[in-house]
């Protein structure tokens, strides 16, 4: 009897015990792996400019992504509209990049909701990101349809992307900047792809004003 008990009790404490087992070694690793990268990331040297050029390019996208979302509501022709859409999705992504690699290094994260708002304010147009559409222009893109939308929206988003590509060059010209790994490859992002967007957007714009209000070629 007495070693019936002892048997049910080492079983009980042995059940016990694999429950108490951690995850498998291999997924441990795993985990451990991706904090120790986020934290090394953090550990790196970064600068007063990475930090202003990453809160600015937040206002900067925000920007761009409600200029995208007038697309639909506007009568943009149908290939602007699918532009617009990938912009959208691309730039906002981009914000939760910039706005969680200001938190993790537990500076502000910028709301450019309220800048929308101080931007309405006599005298704040300065503070502008270079590029960003002045309050007026944006009324004017917001007043328009049609093919004059497709028009100012290719205007506008031109000079949008030559203020985002200036930033990035501003960066990089600041002595010790851009040395974080996420701030060096989200820059040097900014500058590909919106130096491509630009030559496309140039090439809808020149169709368009010479086309007759043709439908723009696909973006």
């Amino acid at each position: 009897m007495l070693e019936t008990l002892l048997r049910a009790a080492v079983g009980i404490v042995l059940t016990a015990a694999a429950l108490a087992l951690p995850a498998p070694a291999d997924a441990q690793v795993a985990m451990s792996g991706v904090e120790q990268a986020r934290q090394d990331s953090i550990r790196r040297p970064y600068t007063k400019a990475d930090i202003a050029f990453m809160s600015g390019m937040i206002y900067h996208h925000s920007q761009a992504v409600k200029m995208a979302t007038w697309c639909p509501t506007h009568d943009a022709s149908k290939s602007l509209q699918i532009y617009c859409g990938r912009v959208a999705t691309a730039q906002t992504a981009e914000i939760g990049l910039m706005s969680d690699w200001l938190k993790d290094r537990r500076q502000p994260v910028p709301d450019p909701s309220a800048e929308d708002d101080m931007m309405d304010m006599p005298g704040m147009q300065h503070h502008m990101m270079p590029g960003m559409l002045t309050p007026a222009q944006m009324k004017q893109l917001d007043a328009a349809r049609g093919v004059e939308f497709d028009r100012l929206f290719l205007t506008f988003m031109i000079q949008h992307h030559r203020g985002a590509i200036q930033m990035v060059d501003s960066l990089f010209a600041t002595p010790a900047a851009a040395q974080d790994e996420i701030v060096f490859k989200f820059a040097n992002d900014v500058q590909a792809d919106q130096s491509t967007e630009i030559d496309r957007m140039e090439q809808m714009l020149a169709a368009l004003n010479s086309g007759h209000d043709k439908p723009l070629p696909p973006l």
